[in-house]
């Protein structure tokens, strides 16, 4: 599977195309727009969410509610399109229109792309770049997200993704399942599933909004029921812990990843690294523990994959930082686009999303591709397989 995304943040609208979904997946609209929902919520965020009411639109690869292999396409409608028709739209503009515009950018902002892109594509009006690198984009990736864990789901897999710091306060969430964990992380306001945590980051994002300040935090992933031996260990393009970090990665904001315990293996001895092999009748092969995350060797162990990423505050500020304008080379205070003061609740849809699909990609690729109920019976071998072995 693969997939592009196409449009600006306030574009008249914001498409991916699915290449490789296969065919007799049950997939509605619905399936869709409750993913969309999920990534709009959360406090902390700015006035963009009151004006966008994100909806998808099923333009292809569907038919009566399951898709046909071929091409999926997804659209979702930017509301706010009508005030930026002249500024934004693909129509040609005169020469006096173009002096007389307002909103462009010579201006470039810290921690954003415009000034990189600008210099890049060459671009003097930096509207040009912030546009689409604006964390906008997500928003397809997340229902691009919501048509694999629809895949995943199918074969008995599920993903969860919750916060577990902003700001600095940490959580210490407790949970029997992970049913119960999506239904604490969904009832929070910071998608947080320890309550006591919760009310202190929620404090620490109105402290960080009165100061005109932002605020960062750490997201972790949950994939459960992925057999073993999904990924490689046969060439580096094919591990699949590499394509989660990068996918996480590749996310707005993201400035780090790690797996199990991560870089707190860098201080430990191998004895408390390592994962111990055990085997019952039941479970077949397991690991004692999961501090690996559910990778060894490029491959999932069939333990729980946990993966984390952390996400930088949203360089936007409201006491901004000093930058230097490309057209006159004088110092100036960045200037200020709508902004969250904290979007760590909503990252971690979007961290959710694009876990899933990688998971999502592998599946296929390793059980196939065409259509969904060879998928589901291969799977099923697989883990009868390893159980047996």
């Amino acid at each position: 599977m693969r997939y592009l995304t196409a449009g600006e943040s306030h574009g008249p609208v914001l498409t991916a195309i699915i290449e490789g979904v296969p065919a007799g997946l049950p997939l509605l609209d619905s399936d869709i727009n409750e993913d969309l929902a999920r990534r709009q919520k959360g406090y902390g965020r700015g006035r963009r969410m009151q004006i966008e009411k994100d909806r998808v639109n099923l333009l292809s690869g569907v038919r009566h509610g399951y898709t046909l292999g071929s091409p999926v396409t997804l659209s979702v409608e930017n509301k706010d399109w009508t005030h930026w028709t002249k500024i934004m739209g693909a129509e040609p503009v005169t020469e006096q229109e173009e002096k007389e515009m307002k909103r462009q950018i010579t201006r470039p902002r810290p921690g954003h792309a415009d000034l990189n892109g600008a210099i890049k594509y060459g671009h003097r009006d930096m509207r040009n770049v912030l546009e689409r690198s604006s964390a906008r984009e997500t928003t397809v990736r997340v229902a691009v997200g919501a048509v694999a864990r629809k895949i995943l789901a199918e074969c008995g897999i599920t993903v969860t993704a919750h916060v577990l710091e902003i700001g600095g306060v940490k959580a210490s969430p407790s949970y029997s399942s992970a049913r119960e964990l999506q239904k604490l992380t969904e009832d929070s306001p910071v998608r947080c599933a320890d309550e006591e945590a919760a009310v202190k980051m929620m404090k620490a994002i109105d402290d960080a909004k009165e100061q005109g300040d932002s605020i960062g935090g750490i997201v972790e992933v949950i994939v459960e029921g992925m057999p073993p031996g999904v990924g490689s260990y046969v060439h580096y393009d094919r591990k699949l812990d590499a394509k989660m970090a990068a996918a996480m990665l590749s996310i707005n904001a993201f400035k780090g990843v790690e797996f199990g315990i991560g870089f707190e293996a860098a201080s430990r001895p191998g004895s408390q690294v390592h994962d111990e092999i055990a085997w019952d009748q039941e479970k077949g092969y397991y690991r004692k523990t999961n501090r690996l995350g559910g990778f060894e060797g490029g491959m999932t162990t069939g333990m729980p994959i946990v993966v984390r990423g952390v996400m930088k505050p949203i360089p936007t500020l409201y006491k901004p930082l000093m930058s230097v304008d490309v057209e006159t080379k004088e110092p100036f205070s960045a200037s200020i686009e709508r902004s969250d003061s904290c979007a760590v609740p909503a990252a971690s849809v979007v961290a959710e999303a694009v876990i899933a699909w990688e998971a999502a990609k592998a599946i296929t690729e390793q059980f196939g591709a065409d259509r969904i109920g060879l998928i589901q019976e291969n799977v099923r071998k697989m883990r009868e397989h390893a159980r047996e072995f």
